[in-house]
Protein backbone atom coordinates (compact mmCIF):
# COMPACT_ATOMS: atom_id res chain seq x y z
CA UNK A 1 0.00 0.00 0.00
CA UNK A 2 1.29 3.47 -0.89
CA UNK A 3 1.12 6.52 1.35
CA UNK A 4 -2.38 7.35 2.50
CA UNK A 5 -4.03 10.34 4.10
CA UNK A 6 -6.93 10.23 6.53
CA UNK A 7 -7.31 13.82 7.65
CA UNK A 8 -10.69 15.46 7.40
CA UNK A 9 -12.83 16.29 4.44
CA UNK A 10 -11.86 19.37 2.47
CA UNK A 11 -13.88 22.56 2.79
CA UNK A 12 -16.40 22.36 -0.01
CA UNK A 13 -19.20 24.22 -1.63
CA UNK A 14 -22.26 23.23 0.36
CA UNK A 15 -23.71 21.81 -2.84
CA UNK A 16 -20.83 19.50 -3.58
CA UNK A 17 -22.73 16.65 -2.12
CA UNK A 18 -26.17 17.82 -3.28
CA UNK A 19 -26.99 17.54 -6.89
CA UNK A 20 -29.60 20.23 -7.47
CA UNK A 21 -27.19 23.09 -7.89
CA UNK A 22 -24.11 21.25 -9.06
CA UNK A 23 -25.95 19.83 -12.05
CA UNK A 24 -28.87 22.11 -12.71
CA UNK A 25 -26.76 25.22 -13.16
CA UNK A 26 -23.45 23.77 -14.25
CA UNK A 27 -23.52 25.74 -17.49
CA UNK A 28 -23.84 29.03 -15.64
CA UNK A 29 -21.21 28.05 -13.10
CA UNK A 30 -18.72 26.94 -15.75
CA UNK A 31 -19.19 29.74 -18.22
CA UNK A 32 -19.76 32.87 -16.16
CA UNK A 33 -18.59 31.71 -12.72
CA UNK A 34 -21.77 32.85 -11.03
CA UNK A 35 -24.17 31.46 -8.46
CA UNK A 36 -21.49 30.27 -5.99
CA UNK A 37 -23.10 28.99 -2.77
CA UNK A 38 -22.60 31.05 0.38
CA UNK A 39 -23.74 30.74 3.97
CA UNK A 40 -25.89 33.36 5.62
CA UNK A 41 -25.25 34.15 9.26
CA UNK A 42 -27.63 32.57 11.73
CA UNK A 43 -30.91 34.42 11.84
CA UNK A 44 -33.85 35.05 9.57
CA UNK A 45 -32.92 34.05 6.02
CA UNK A 46 -33.92 35.82 2.86
CA UNK A 47 -36.84 33.89 1.50
CA UNK A 48 -38.64 32.74 -1.53
CA UNK A 49 -41.07 33.81 -4.17
CA UNK A 50 -44.82 33.14 -3.81
CA UNK A 51 -45.95 29.54 -4.34
CA UNK A 52 -45.55 28.35 -7.89
CA UNK A 53 -48.84 27.56 -9.61
CA UNK A 54 -49.45 23.93 -10.55
CA UNK A 55 -47.97 22.93 -13.89
CA UNK A 56 -50.70 22.71 -16.52
CA UNK A 57 -51.46 19.11 -17.41
CA UNK A 58 -50.94 19.76 -21.13
CA UNK A 59 -47.27 20.71 -20.59
CA UNK A 60 -45.08 17.60 -21.01
CA UNK A 61 -43.35 16.81 -17.74
CA UNK A 62 -40.11 15.07 -16.81
CA UNK A 63 -41.20 14.59 -13.19
CA UNK A 64 -43.67 15.66 -10.54
CA UNK A 65 -42.68 16.44 -6.96
CA UNK A 66 -45.60 16.57 -4.54
CA UNK A 67 -47.77 17.44 -7.52
CA UNK A 68 -45.48 20.23 -8.77
CA UNK A 69 -44.24 19.57 -12.28
CA UNK A 70 -40.75 19.76 -13.73
CA UNK A 71 -41.20 20.62 -17.39
CA UNK A 72 -39.67 18.21 -19.87
CA UNK A 73 -38.39 21.18 -21.86
CA UNK A 74 -36.52 22.51 -18.82
CA UNK A 75 -34.98 19.10 -18.17
CA UNK A 76 -33.85 18.71 -21.78
CA UNK A 77 -32.46 22.24 -21.81
CA UNK A 78 -30.42 21.49 -18.69
CA UNK A 79 -29.02 18.39 -20.35
CA UNK A 80 -28.12 20.40 -23.43
CA UNK A 81 -26.36 23.10 -21.42
CA UNK A 82 -24.51 20.51 -19.37
CA UNK A 83 -23.30 18.66 -22.45
CA UNK A 84 -22.34 21.86 -24.24
CA UNK A 85 -20.36 23.15 -21.26
CA UNK A 86 -18.44 19.92 -20.78
CA UNK A 87 -17.81 19.47 -24.49
CA UNK A 88 -16.35 22.98 -24.55
CA UNK A 89 -13.95 21.88 -21.82
CA UNK A 90 -12.93 18.82 -23.83
CA UNK A 91 -14.66 16.36 -21.50
CA UNK A 92 -15.65 12.99 -22.95
CA UNK A 93 -19.32 12.75 -21.96
CA UNK A 94 -19.06 8.96 -21.85
CA UNK A 95 -16.80 9.32 -18.79
CA UNK A 96 -19.44 11.23 -16.79
CA UNK A 97 -21.67 8.27 -15.96
CA UNK A 98 -25.44 8.59 -15.62
CA UNK A 99 -25.46 12.37 -15.74
CA UNK A 100 -29.01 12.58 -17.06
CA UNK A 101 -30.24 10.85 -13.90
CA UNK A 102 -28.10 13.21 -11.82
CA UNK A 103 -29.48 16.27 -13.61
CA UNK A 104 -33.07 15.17 -13.04
CA UNK A 105 -32.33 14.46 -9.37
CA UNK A 106 -30.84 17.93 -9.07
CA UNK A 107 -34.06 19.44 -10.40
CA UNK A 108 -36.10 17.33 -7.98
CA UNK A 109 -33.93 18.51 -5.09
CA UNK A 110 -34.35 22.11 -6.19
CA UNK A 111 -38.13 21.73 -6.12
CA UNK A 112 -37.98 20.14 -2.66
CA UNK A 113 -35.89 23.04 -1.37
CA UNK A 114 -38.21 25.59 -2.97
CA UNK A 115 -41.25 23.89 -1.47
CA UNK A 116 -39.55 23.88 1.91
CA UNK A 117 -38.88 27.59 1.59
CA UNK A 118 -42.49 28.34 0.74
CA UNK A 119 -43.72 26.20 3.64
CA UNK A 120 -41.36 28.11 5.94
CA UNK A 121 -42.80 31.42 4.77
CA UNK A 122 -39.60 32.65 3.18
CA UNK A 123 -39.93 35.38 0.58
CA UNK A 124 -37.54 36.81 -2.02
CA UNK A 125 -38.37 40.33 -3.04
CA UNK A 126 -38.47 41.52 -6.63
CA UNK A 127 -35.72 43.99 -5.69
CA UNK A 128 -33.47 41.15 -4.51
CA UNK A 129 -34.10 39.25 -7.73
CA UNK A 130 -33.23 42.26 -9.88
CA UNK A 131 -30.10 42.90 -7.82
CA UNK A 132 -29.04 39.31 -8.47
CA UNK A 133 -29.69 39.69 -12.18
CA UNK A 134 -27.46 42.75 -12.16
CA UNK A 135 -24.70 40.84 -10.39
CA UNK A 136 -24.86 38.06 -12.96
CA UNK A 137 -24.69 40.52 -15.82
CA UNK A 138 -21.64 42.13 -14.24
CA UNK A 139 -20.01 38.72 -13.72
CA UNK A 140 -20.63 37.89 -17.37
CA UNK A 141 -18.95 41.10 -18.53
CA UNK A 142 -22.00 43.24 -19.11
CA UNK A 143 -25.56 42.97 -20.34
CA UNK A 144 -24.53 42.30 -23.94
CA UNK A 145 -22.13 39.54 -22.91
CA UNK A 146 -24.79 37.93 -20.74
CA UNK A 147 -27.28 38.19 -23.61
CA UNK A 148 -24.83 36.40 -25.90
CA UNK A 149 -24.35 33.68 -23.29
CA UNK A 150 -28.12 33.26 -22.97
CA UNK A 151 -28.49 32.87 -26.73
CA UNK A 152 -25.73 30.26 -26.82
CA UNK A 153 -27.26 28.30 -23.97
CA UNK A 154 -30.92 28.07 -24.96
CA UNK A 155 -32.17 30.70 -22.52
CA UNK A 156 -34.54 33.55 -23.18
CA UNK A 157 -34.32 36.55 -20.87
CA UNK A 158 -37.56 35.38 -19.24
CA UNK A 159 -36.54 31.74 -18.78
CA UNK A 160 -33.15 32.75 -17.38
CA UNK A 161 -34.71 35.11 -14.85
CA UNK A 162 -37.13 32.34 -13.87
CA UNK A 163 -34.19 29.94 -13.40
CA UNK A 164 -32.36 32.48 -11.23
CA UNK A 165 -35.50 33.04 -9.16
CA UNK A 166 -35.85 29.29 -8.60
CA UNK A 167 -32.23 29.05 -7.55
CA UNK A 168 -32.60 31.95 -5.12
CA UNK A 169 -35.71 30.33 -3.73
CA UNK A 170 -33.93 27.03 -3.14
CA UNK A 171 -30.84 28.82 -1.81
CA UNK A 172 -32.92 30.59 0.81
CA UNK A 173 -33.90 27.20 2.23
CA UNK A 174 -30.27 26.07 2.19
CA UNK A 175 -29.31 29.23 4.07
CA UNK A 176 -32.07 28.57 6.59
CA UNK A 177 -30.94 24.96 7.18
CA UNK A 178 -27.27 25.87 7.50
CA UNK A 179 -28.01 28.78 9.84
CA UNK A 180 -29.21 26.21 12.38
CA UNK A 181 -25.75 24.63 12.62
CA UNK A 182 -24.05 26.04 15.70
CA UNK A 183 -20.53 27.38 16.14
CA UNK A 184 -19.52 24.47 18.39
CA UNK A 185 -20.26 20.75 18.71
CA UNK A 186 -19.29 17.67 20.65
CA UNK A 187 -15.84 16.76 19.41
CA UNK A 188 -12.90 14.52 20.13
CA UNK A 189 -9.20 15.24 19.92
CA UNK A 190 -7.62 12.01 18.69
CA UNK A 191 -4.67 10.53 16.87
CA UNK A 192 -4.23 7.44 14.74
CA UNK A 193 -1.56 5.23 13.28
CA UNK A 194 -2.14 3.64 9.86
CA UNK A 195 -0.33 0.57 8.50
CA UNK A 196 -0.98 -1.90 5.69
CA UNK A 197 -1.42 -5.16 7.62
CA UNK A 198 -3.39 -6.29 10.63
CA UNK A 199 -0.35 -8.12 11.96
CA UNK A 200 1.78 -4.99 12.04
CA UNK A 201 -1.07 -3.02 13.59
CA UNK A 202 -1.52 -5.61 16.33
CA UNK A 203 2.22 -5.57 17.06
CA UNK A 204 2.32 -1.76 17.29
CA UNK A 205 -0.79 -1.71 19.49
CA UNK A 206 0.86 -4.10 21.94
CA UNK A 207 3.92 -1.84 22.06
CA UNK A 208 1.69 1.16 22.85
CA UNK A 209 -0.13 -0.76 25.58
CA UNK A 210 3.27 -1.75 27.00
CA UNK A 211 4.25 1.90 27.33
CA UNK A 212 5.79 2.91 24.00
CA UNK A 213 4.92 6.48 23.01
CA UNK A 214 2.08 6.55 20.46
CA UNK A 215 3.35 9.69 18.72
CA UNK A 216 6.86 8.29 18.33
CA UNK A 217 5.59 5.08 16.71
CA UNK A 218 3.27 7.07 14.45
CA UNK A 219 6.18 9.20 13.22
CA UNK A 220 8.08 6.02 12.39
CA UNK A 221 5.41 3.78 10.91
CA UNK A 222 2.19 5.54 9.89
CA UNK A 223 1.32 5.63 6.21
CA UNK A 224 -0.72 8.80 6.70
CA UNK A 225 1.74 11.40 5.49
CA UNK A 226 -0.56 14.25 6.50
CA UNK A 227 -0.52 13.38 10.20
CA UNK A 228 2.91 11.72 10.40
CA UNK A 229 4.86 14.89 11.38
CA UNK A 230 2.45 15.47 14.29
CA UNK A 231 2.66 11.89 15.52
CA UNK A 232 -0.69 10.91 14.04
CA UNK A 233 -2.58 13.84 15.60
CA UNK A 234 -5.94 14.42 13.88
CA UNK A 235 -6.78 17.48 15.96
CA UNK A 236 -10.32 18.20 17.16
CA UNK A 237 -13.19 16.97 14.98
CA UNK A 238 -16.97 16.40 15.27
CA UNK A 239 -18.86 13.45 13.87
CA UNK A 240 -19.12 13.29 10.10
CA UNK A 241 -15.84 14.84 8.93
CA UNK A 242 -13.20 12.09 8.74
CA UNK A 243 -12.56 10.34 5.46
CA UNK A 244 -12.56 6.98 7.29
CA UNK A 245 -15.80 6.73 9.29
CA UNK A 246 -14.49 3.63 11.05
CA UNK A 247 -11.74 5.69 12.65
CA UNK A 248 -14.21 8.39 13.63
CA UNK A 249 -16.53 5.83 15.21
CA UNK A 250 -13.64 4.32 17.17
CA UNK A 251 -12.47 7.73 18.41
CA UNK A 252 -15.94 8.65 19.69
CA UNK A 253 -16.28 5.26 21.41
CA UNK A 254 -13.15 5.82 23.53
CA UNK A 255 -12.66 7.68 26.79
CA UNK A 256 -9.67 10.07 26.93
CA UNK A 257 -6.45 8.08 27.21
CA UNK A 258 -7.92 4.85 25.80
CA UNK A 259 -6.48 3.03 22.79
CA UNK A 260 -8.75 1.22 20.35
CA UNK A 261 -8.52 -2.33 19.07
CA UNK A 262 -7.18 -2.53 15.52
CA UNK A 263 -9.64 -0.77 13.21
CA UNK A 264 -9.90 -1.72 9.55
CA UNK A 265 -10.93 0.83 6.90
CA UNK A 266 -10.56 1.13 3.14
CA UNK A 267 -7.20 2.81 3.81
CA UNK A 268 -5.72 -0.02 5.85
CA UNK A 269 -5.43 -0.86 9.54
CA UNK A 270 -5.52 1.80 12.25
CA UNK A 271 -4.83 2.19 15.92
CA UNK A 272 -6.75 5.09 17.43
CA UNK A 273 -6.21 6.95 20.68
CA UNK A 274 -8.62 9.57 22.01
CA UNK A 275 -6.70 12.31 23.81
CA UNK A 276 -9.59 14.50 25.02
CA UNK A 277 -13.22 15.17 24.21
CA UNK A 278 -15.98 17.67 24.85
CA UNK A 279 -17.84 20.65 23.40
CA UNK A 280 -15.42 22.55 21.21
CA UNK A 281 -15.50 25.37 18.65
CA UNK A 282 -15.80 24.14 15.07
CA UNK A 283 -12.94 24.71 12.67
CA UNK A 284 -13.94 26.45 9.42
CA UNK A 285 -13.67 23.21 7.43
CA UNK A 286 -15.66 21.25 10.01
CA UNK A 287 -18.37 23.93 10.04
CA UNK A 288 -18.66 23.72 6.25
CA UNK A 289 -18.89 19.94 6.41
CA UNK A 290 -21.57 19.96 9.12
CA UNK A 291 -23.62 22.47 7.13
CA UNK A 292 -23.29 20.27 4.07
CA UNK A 293 -24.41 17.27 6.10
CA UNK A 294 -27.38 19.24 7.45
CA UNK A 295 -28.57 20.03 3.93
CA UNK A 296 -28.04 16.43 2.85
CA UNK A 297 -29.98 15.07 5.81
CA UNK A 298 -32.81 17.52 5.19
CA UNK A 299 -33.03 16.51 1.53
CA UNK A 300 -32.90 12.81 2.39
CA UNK A 301 -35.80 13.23 4.80
CA UNK A 302 -37.80 15.17 2.23
CA UNK A 303 -37.19 12.55 -0.47
CA UNK A 304 -38.44 9.88 1.91
CA UNK A 305 -41.72 11.66 2.58
CA UNK A 306 -42.32 13.30 -0.82
CA UNK A 307 -44.38 11.89 -3.66
CA UNK A 308 -41.87 11.90 -6.54
CA UNK A 309 -42.96 10.69 -9.95
CA UNK A 310 -40.27 10.26 -12.63
CA UNK A 311 -41.94 10.49 -16.03
CA UNK A 312 -38.96 10.05 -18.38
CA UNK A 313 -36.70 7.10 -19.10
CA UNK A 314 -33.19 7.29 -17.57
Amino acid sequence: MGPQSLGTTRPRDVFAGHRWRTWAHVGLALLISACTATFSPAGTPTATLPPAPPTATQVPLAARVNGEGIALADYLSQIGRFEQAHSALGTDLATLGAYRVEILQSLVDQVLLSQGARTSGLIISEEALQDRMGELAADAGGVEALGAWLAENDYSAESFQAAVAKEMQAQSMVDHITSLVGESAEQVHARHLLVSSREQAESLRQQILAGEEFALLARQFTLDLTTRPAGGDLGWFPRGVLLAPEVEEAAFALAPGEVSPVVESSLGFHIVETIERGEHALSPSAAVRLRELAVGEWLSAQRESAVIEILVAP
